[in-house]
């Protein structure tokens, strides 16, 4: 059996709010670790995971992706007794000098008093104990290779080598949002970011086909899926927008209609989540990236959401964004040759500081009502798990 232990961040200092956030935490958990047969145990600030060895990969993947954790460590539980401590301390030792660590320091944690060593002569102990077993490893208390970490509570724990966490909050302990999925790096950024401040997540993507082809939105459908494997399971609302597209092209100026595009979006977006009791709006806007997303065009197509837009990405540069989407795994699907209808509709020379009362009065004219609510009565729903995220495209 192996043993996992989990630290706890920002959720320790939630105060009299920890319960709930723990418990949270604790659901997703057993949502992520379904089929692994692992068993959780929480006690004074730490989760534990117990799994037999043959799962430790899948158990570790899970780890790897869990929001809301500051970091995980396979860890040798052991008998409350100095001698049985020592001895997994110099056990990780070996570990640790196979690996080819050289250096080295000892923590210690007592939160269990009776142990009949405090702190400091644990750290002093196991300290004598590893340099005297391992002699290729040496103390160094500033900057060592790696910490064994000792923690002494309703039994004892011995663990080396740590794996930073995720951190932020868990999913689903601050609110529902609706997240506008374009086929691009951003959206998905977006998306994971605000997971890891503890949103829960449904997505909506607009489709106009023949303009856009099916596989830009199979390739919507894996983005989603990607992030359920952090955020949980996501549902993704594809909604048709052939026919508002078409009526914006008729009936606007050219130079306006990227805006008046987007305007149409966040309509229909805040009336989805309001039907859907959705707290807000997430989308992967990035303060004058495009010409949309100027401050005054910003303005222009928020008027019409009628509910918070939260744009987690607004002060980001795009190469601090890429390199967040390839860490969470959904960079390579996001260049793939698939254009959302954003792209396909762009004026050559669209307007980058447009007036709002000008484009309420152009977005009035466009008479959109009855097309936006045969859209969203026309809208496809599928549930995406990270079940999908190998989905070949």
């Amino acid at each position: 059996m192996t043993t996992y232990l989990l630290k706890l961040g920002e959720l320790t200092l939630k105060g009299g709010n920890r319960q709930e956030f723990e418990q949270i935490l604790k659901r997703n958990l057993t949502t992520m670790l379904k089929g692994t047969r692992a068993v959780i145990n929480c006690t004074q600030g730490r989760f534990f995971v117990h799994c037999e060895m043959d799962r430790e990969s899948q158990v570790e993947a899970v780890l790897d992706r869990l929001i809301g954790i500051a970091g995980w460590a396979k860890a040798r539980p052991c008998d409350k007794t100095v001698e049985a401590v020592l001895e997994a301390c110099t056990a990780e030792a070996r570990t640790l000098a196979a690996a080819g660590i050289r250096t080295f320091k000892i923590e210690a944690r007592r939160a269990d008093k009776s142990f009949p060593l405090d702190s400091y002569g644990i750290m002093r102990a196991a300290g004598d104990a590893v340099c005297e077993a391992v002699p290729e490893l040496q103390v160094d208390v500033q900057n060592p290779q790696q910490i064994i970490s000792v923690e002494i509570r309703e039994r004892a724990y011995v663990y080396g080598l740590s794996h930073r966490g995720r951190r932020g909050l868990p999913v689903g302990s601050a609110g529902r949002g609706l997240l506008l999925l374009s086929g691009g790096i951003d959206s998905p950024v977006a998306g994971y970011l605000m997971a890891n401040r503890g949103m829960r997540l449904e997505a909506i993507y607009f489709h106009a086909y023949p303009y856009t082809s099916e596989e830009a939105q199979k390739k919507v459908h894996k983005l989603a899926s990607i992030i359920s494997q952090y955020a949980l399971p996501v549902r993704l609302h594809t909604i048709p927008f052939t026919q508002i597209q078409v009526r914006i092209k008729q009936r606007s100026p050219e130079q306006w209609s990227t805006v008046l595009l987007r305007m149409a979006m966040m309509d229909a977006a805040g009336r989805l989540a309001r039907r859907n009791r959705i707290h807000c709006l997430v989308t992967g806007e990035s303060l004058s990236q495009v010409a949309s997303q100027t401050v005054e065009n910003i303005q222009c197509t928020e008027s019409t959401a009628r509910l918070p837009v939260f744009r987690p990405l607004i002060g980001t540069d795009k190469e601090e964004t890429i390199r967040i989407a390839r860490e969470i795994g959904t960079y390579e699907t996001s260049i793939l040759p698939y254009e959302d209808c954003c792209v396909l509709f762009s004026p050559a020379h669209p307007i980058l500081h447009g007036h709002i009362d000008e484009a309420k009065a152009l977005y009035e004219s466009l008479e959109l009502e009855d097309l936006l609510e045969e859209a969203l009565r026309n809208e496809k729903i599928e549930k995406c798990t990270g079940e999908d995220a190998d989905l070949t495209i």
